[in-house]
């Protein structure tokens, strides 16, 4: 029963991870866009 409750958890961890790296990920990108498009005129 207590593993059934810390898998949960677990899961619920790992997403909140992934969401943050997949935030990050994509504000980096667009960063990295807008820089080379300004820097490049």
């Amino acid at each position: 029963m207590m593993m059934d409750g810390m898998n949960g958890t677990m899961m619920f961890g790992m997403g909140l991870v992934w969401l943050l790296a997949v935030l990050v990920l994509v504000l980096g990108v667009a960063a990295l866009v807008k820089y080379l498009f300004f820097s490049g005129r």
